[in-house]
């Protein structure tokens, strides 16, 4: 599990955790049954709360990304392909609605979207 936080961020660190650990589990890089760092250890190393690393692996468990084993951890789901990747698209949809609400709040059109989106990919 590789994470990096910033404190500079818009983005509460909780969602970094969750955004950086989903994205590795989705692409295979955290396997099923990849067994996360217990909430305290891992607060200690980011040097985060306790709570915003509870808050990031609930987050996880509500997602279906992980599941808690009471006593042992968090571990990594059990994932097929398919599964993965109609769960990386149901989130990545989620999040594209949110931000095409928002650029709609600004009046583009879908052909202005996809202009900048191309800039900037």
């Amino acid at each position: 599990m590789n994470v990096s936080i910033s404190n500079t961020s818009e983005k509460p660190i909780y969602q970094q955790l969750f955004e950086q650990i989903s994205a590795q589990i989705l692409k295979g890089e955290l396997g099923s049954g990849y067994c996360l760092p217990p909430i305290r250890q891992a607060a200690q190393e980011l040097r985060v709360s306790v709570i915003t690393v509870k808050k990031a692996w609930e987050e996880l468990e509500r997602s279906g990304l992980i599941n808690t084993v009471t006593g042992k951890g968090c571990f990594v789901a059990d994932f097929s392909s398919d599964e993965m990747l109609q769960t990386r698209n149901e989130m990545i949809l989620k999040q594209m609605e949110n931000d095409i609400s928002y650029y709609k709040s600004f009046g583009l059109t879908l052909d202005e979207v996809v202009d900048l989106l191309r800039k900037i990919y």
